[in-house]
This record gives structure tokens, C-alpha cells and sequence, in this order.
């Protein structure tokens, strides 16, 4: 009788700690969600000398207004040579090109003025809701010497409020609370002079670098290897019994 009292207690109990524990995860999960929540851009080949599609991924972080604008600052100092749009259904973009403070070589051009913001703005009756999020996409080339290119970003609502996704990633480490993207450019395997864009329309995948073979190629090797050195063993195994056998014969 008393553990029969006793059981619906214990589940109480049990109850409890599993809802404190679910709590105090969330809890810690919070800032996490919250921090990543933010503009980021992803590159798809961000190798230096490359041309690569960027895509600026943004979420809706206000729940009464949509996004209307968005508005990414390129490169002056080491500006790209290149810079395309992807089209993207009820919006309109513009590049704006800007006079460089000086002139710029880049891989036997002499750049004077190049593309210094790409703005996309809502048609009407379009926007990013509350709880959305959409992708913008830019193609540009080549891409410069290995290292970190800052892509601040401007980010309008409906309602009037901006937000301004400029500020840089200090050295420790901690994100800011408004950071902008940033572009990792990683370096080349060698040298080669980066194609045009009419070029690169028919080109062919470049080969792999050495020492980075296809994974499932270098698991099939692998796994060939072994049969053969089980089999290897298995032959020795049959020779050493079919000695034996003619020996007790």
C-alpha cells in the first residue's frame, strides 16, 4: 500500500526534474538562437584568384514589419573586377559604381571606378514577413589574397527602422551585436590566372590538388587493401593445413 502511494510521488518527482532540466536548457539554447539570427553571407568556391557566388542570407528580426531593402557595401581598396546579380522574384536590384580613391591593377586591368554597393529593394506589396527569411545572391571575381573581406550590410524595415550590419569582429573573438558578414577567402592551390566570366561558362572542374583524393575513392582503396591481406592470410592458412594433412599422411 505504501508503494503504492509512493510511485505516483516519485513520477511527481521525476516530472519535475525532467521540466527543470528541459527549462534550464532552453535557457542556454536562447542567445544561441538569438545570436544567429543575424545577416550572414556564404561563399561558394572562396578560394583567392577564384569567382565565387555569394549569398547573403537574411532573416526577418522584427515581429510587426517586414523587410523592404537591403543594401551590401563591396570592396574599394582591393575591389572586385566582376560583380553580377542573381534575380530574385518581386525584387529589383541596382549596382552603384563609385570612383576609386586611386587606381587599382587587378590581374591586367587598371581599375578607376568599380561596383561599390548592390541595393535590392521590394516591389510593392513584397517583403520579408516576420519569421522569414530570404536569400540574395551576387556573383563576383576574382576574389582577393587569403583573408577576411568585410561586407557591411543595410537592412530596412517597413516600418522605417534600419538596421546596419557594420560592425567588425574584434580580436577576441566575441560577436558584436550587429556584425557584418564576412567573406573568408581562402589561398590558392597554385598560381593559375583566374578565367573571365564568358570563360568560366564552359570551363571544365578544375582537378583535385594533390593529396586530396575523392573520400569514397580512398575508402574503396581501403577497403580493397584489407580483402586482399584477409585473403593473403586465408591462402597462408590453407597451405600451412594442407601441409599438415600431407604430413599425417
Amino acid at each position: 500500500m505504501n508503494l503504492f502511494l509512493l510511485r505516483p510521488a516519485a513520477r511527481r518527482r521525476r516530472s519535475l526534474l525532467i521540466v527543470a532540466g528541459l527549462a534550464t536548457a532552453g535557457l542556454i539554447l536562447l542567445p544561441a538562437v538569438t545570436a544567429s539570427a543575424h545577416v550572414r553571407v556564404t561563399p561558394d568556391n572562396p578560394i583567392s584568384g577564384a569567382f565565387s557566388a555569394l549569398t547573403f542570407r537574411v532573416p526577418n528580426e522584427s515581429e510587426t514589419a517586414g523587410t523592404v531593402k537591403l543594401t551590401v557595401d563591396l570592396p574599394q581598396d582591393n575591389p572586385f573586377l566582376y560583380v553580377s546579380t542573381k534575380p530574385v522574384p518581386g525584387w529589383t536590384a541596382v549596382a552603384t559604381t563609385s570612383k576609386l580613391a586611386k587606381p587599382v591593377e587587378s590581374y591586367g586591368t587598371t581599375l578607376t571606378e568599380a561596383v561599390s554597393q548592390v541595393t535590392w529593394t521590394a516591389d510593392k506589396g513584397v517583403a520579408i514577413g516576420p519569421g522569414q527569411y530570404q536569400e540574395f545572391s551576387l556573383s563576383v571575381g576574382p576574389l582577393p589574397a587569403a583573408g577576411t573581406v568585410a561586407l557591411p550590410t543595410t537592412q530596412t524595415y517597413s516600418d522605417g527602422k534600419v538596421v546596419a550590419w557594420d560592425q567588425p569582429t574584434p580580436v577576441s573573438g566575441e560577436e558584436p551585436e550587429r556584425p557584418a558578414p564576412e567573406l573568408e577567402v581562402v589561398a590558392a592551390a597554385g598560381d593559375a590566372t583566374p578565367a573571365t566570366p564568358a570563360a568560366r561558362s564552359g570551363e571544365a572542374a578544375p582537378a583535385a590538388p594533390a593529396g586530396t583524393a575523392d573520400p569514397v575513392a580512398r575508402a574503396l582503396g581501403g577497403v580493397g587493401l584489407a580483402a586482399a591481406l584477409v585473403a593473403l592470410v586465408l591462402a597462408g592458412l590453407a597451405r600451412r593445413r594442407g601441409t599438415g594433412s600431407a604430413a599425417s599422411a
